[in-house]
């Protein structure tokens, strides 16, 4: 039976992985978010504004699924856990995270690009690895044929990602769900709103399809529409574009 967060992971396919630069921006992301019907985000440790930010997002938003990225050491993963992360991501796959991470428990997806990786994750008898940097890897082909011989694990594809690919990733069945990156860079006025750059973001699921639209438009994903629409839970259309300010 799979893991219960990345049985959720795998329900949402779609994870936004997320560089906070300032702490303070945490929480109005993590409410567009929630907004745009997408409650997960996956915080990197690239900047020191990363353990903040995620025990701002998991003290003030519970109802979001919180994970750490670019998990590089020990110390950092305990310094996730502390501030209330649920799942481990890492580029790469360390031995010694991963293994620290599956001794206490905690979820974690490391990453993979050639089949000896895969073999070691099998071998932890891991679920799920982050195929990454997927397009630099080769892309869906190459994950086609080194997953042909491991039946038995599931991808997470992240790098390269964007509206012309992302249906196609999650059409292989193999694929849990995809990742995509943009900056949670920001300033802050006295009342607490974010300027600079717009972000739009928007989810449509729909069937057994799973379709997923994430607008973000500094990395330019971009919908084929001039409105997106998403279908809530109880099957009612409204318009579920909201904007992000960097």
């Amino acid at each position: 039976m799979m893991n219960a967060i990345l049985e959720k992971i795998g329900a949402l396919r779609l994870v936004p992985v997320v560089k906070i630069e300032n702490s303070k921006d945490a929480v109005p992301l993590g409410q567009a978010l929630l907004a745009g019907h997408l409650p997960i985000a996956e915080i990197t440790f690239r900047t020191a504004a990363a353990q903040a930010a995620i025990r701002a997002l998991t003290a003030e938003l519970p109802d979001l699924l919180v994970g750490a990225g670019t998990v590089l050491s020990v110390d950092q993963a305990k310094s996730a856990v502390d501030a209330g992360a649920r799942f481990m991501v890492a580029p790469g796959f360390n031995p010694t995270v991963v293994d620290y991470c599956l001794d206490q428990g905690i979820c974690v997806v490391p990453g993979v690009n050639n089949p000896s990786q895969i073999e070691r994750a099998l071998e932890r008898k891991l679920e799920v690895v982050k195929f990454f940097p997927a397009e630099a890897s080769g892309g869906l082909p190459f994950l086609k044929a080194v997953a042909a011989p491991y039946s038995g694990i599931q991808f997470l594809p992240t790098g390269g990602i964007n509206l012309q690919n992302l249906m196609t990733y999650l059409s292989f069945p193999r694929v849990i769900a995809c990742g995509g990156s943009w900056d949670g860079r920001g300033r802050s006025d006295q009342r607490g709103q974010l300027h600079g750059n717009r972000k739009s973001i928007a989810g449509s699921r729909g069937g057994n399809s799973g379709k997923i639209w994430i607008i973000l438009n500094q990395t330019k994903l971009r919908s084929q529409k001039k409105k997106s629409i998403t279908k809530t839970r109880k099957g009612n259309n409204k318009a579920a574009a909201l904007d992000y300010l960097r």
